[in-house]
């Protein structure tokens, strides 16, 4: 049984999937379970060896990459071959940390004893990838458990199983032995039992998941009843500070590039753009006239920043959080109307209050909101008010006070004259409170996809008090 995905833009079929169910995953469990145990026996330098052609392995198929991810999500080229850039740099990144998965000797008390801290693959992990920058996260959820010694599964989305599945062509080609890496694909009704049946595995020991906060508390939830540690990146509301001392022409440029680079649907995209009133009404003014030169057009053209949202569900919710806002007092600085159903164009809101829902909710979409703060200390106190702790950024020309704010933000990253949009695939990534938990990339990622085991070895006859 096959589904489909739907273009967003045409209405035509962007491509077909297998219609996986519920009861076709004990089967891919046992099959990666299976071949666990020879892949974790590699060494080192010949599973690296497997990733670094990985890599080369996606690099060769861009063509193939950008067409799918056109027409399943409406992304532009430019979106498509940034993914597979930072995409395959992470597969390189996995085949360096190969040699990197150590312990330590920690000084025991117990005279002749050899005490060990070792690292050891875990089994089968779960990834859960989402659809918006799918082949970074298509890659990230599995290659770094791949680097440790793990075999995956790697839990496509519904909305891009073609993108999704030119992952999984590039790794059979790198030459993981059979089993190793797999994949599951499903009709979106399906969805739910699917990756119930995923985390009930008993083959399967560690999730992560990259999506919704919503979704993500689900998993959690599931997992848990297992006693199976996750690892979640879920959504975000990041805001951007800009104080009275920013080089504004700056933070305008990183504000406009966070806030709609691929139509603001990013986890890390610009959400709330809070600003001291000292320079409110410039920044404003530059900020304006940025974005009404940021046109949106057919993805498929090349011929403008902004493409296509996924749906148009997405451009039906970010008009709710646009009409509340107005309705409550805030401005409509610049916007338009939407075409083809998802063409929307960049949406900026001035005097956003923390009453209106586009303060509070993710809106996932081309619209950003501009508060004002009094002050620095009003500043972070009004980033803090959220429940999402993703990324943040904070503009000043003076560095230490830069610093000194970014150590105020809750948020599991924070950039001091960047934008909240920054991903390397050495960098620690993830949040706190809604955003999730648990850190994907570099050494962290080897904390997350390994078991920290103690182990002794007795060099002396022993003495026991019985």
């Amino acid at each position: 049984m096959l589904f489909e995905r739907i273009n967003p833009m045409t209405g035509a079929v962007a491509s077909t999937a297998e219609a996986m169910q519920a009861s076709d995953i004990p089967a891919i469990a046992a099959r990666a379970a299976a071949a666990f145990p020879a892949w974790a026996a590699m060494g080192p330098n010949a599973r690296r060896a497997v990733l670094m052609k990985a890599a080369a392995a996606l690099e060769s198929r861009a063509d193939a990459f950008v067409e799918a991810m056109m027409g399943e999500i409406g992304a532009t080229r430019g979106w498509a071959l940034f993914n597979l850039g930072l995409a395959a740099s992470m597969v390189r990144e996995a085949a360096a940390l190969t040699t990197q998965i150590s312990g330590e000797v920690i000084p025991s008390d117990k005279p002749g004893c050899v005490a060990m801290a070792l690292r050891e693959p875990v089994g089968v992990i779960l990834g859960i990838a989402p659809w918006n920058a799918p082949i970074i996260l298509g890659v990230r959820a599995i290659a770094v458990p791949l680097a440790c010694g793990n075999a995956v599964i790697l839990k496509a989305s519904e909305q891009c199983p073609r993108t999704h599945a030119l992952i999984i062509e590039a790794f059979a080609e790198a030459g993981f032995p059979e089993g190793v890496v797999n994949v599951v694909t499903n009709a979106p009704k399906d969805a739910a039992e699917v990756v119930g049946a995923l985390i009930d595995a008993p083959q399967v020991k560690r999730i992560n998941f990259t999506g919704s906060t919503a979704v993500g508390r689900i998993i959690a939830v599931r997992a848990a009843q297992h006693l199976k540690p996750c690892l979640l990146e879920l959504g975000g509301k990041a805001p951007l500070i800009v104080l009275e001392d920013a080089d504004l022409d700056e933070a305008v440029k990183a504000a406009a590039f966070g806030a709609f680079m691929n139509q603001g649907q990013i986890c890390m995209s610009t959400e709330r753009i809070i600003v001291v009133d000292a320079v409110a009404d410039a920044f404003a003014e530059k900020f304006k006239a940025k974005v009404a030169a940021m046109p949106v057009g057919d993805p498929r053209e090349g011929t403008t920043p902004l493409g296509a949202v996924v749906d148009a569900k997405t451009v039906a919710h970010c008009k709710s959080l646009i009409e509340d806002a107005l309705a409550k007092g805030a401005q409509l600085l610049t916007g338009g109307e939407t075409t083809h159903n998802v063409l929307m164009p960049a949406h900026v809101v001035a005097g956003v209050t923390q009453d209106m829902k586009l303060f509070r909710d993710e809106s996932f979409g081309p619209v950003v909101g501009v508060i004002r703060a009094r002050d620095e200390a009003h500043a972070i106190e009004l980033a803090n008010d959220t429940e999402y702790g993703l990324s943040a950024a904070v503009f000043t020309r003076d560095t230490a006070r830069g610093l000194r704010v970014a150590r105020q933000i809750k948020s599991g990253i924070c950039h001091v004259n960047g934008p909240t949009v920054h991903d390397e695939a050495q960098m620690p990534f993830g949040g706190v409170g809604a955003s999730g938990y648990g850190r994907f990339g570099g050494k962290a990622g080897i904390d997350s996809f390994t078991e920290l085991r103690w182990i002794t070895m007795e060099t002396q006859p022993g003495h026991y008090p019985i």
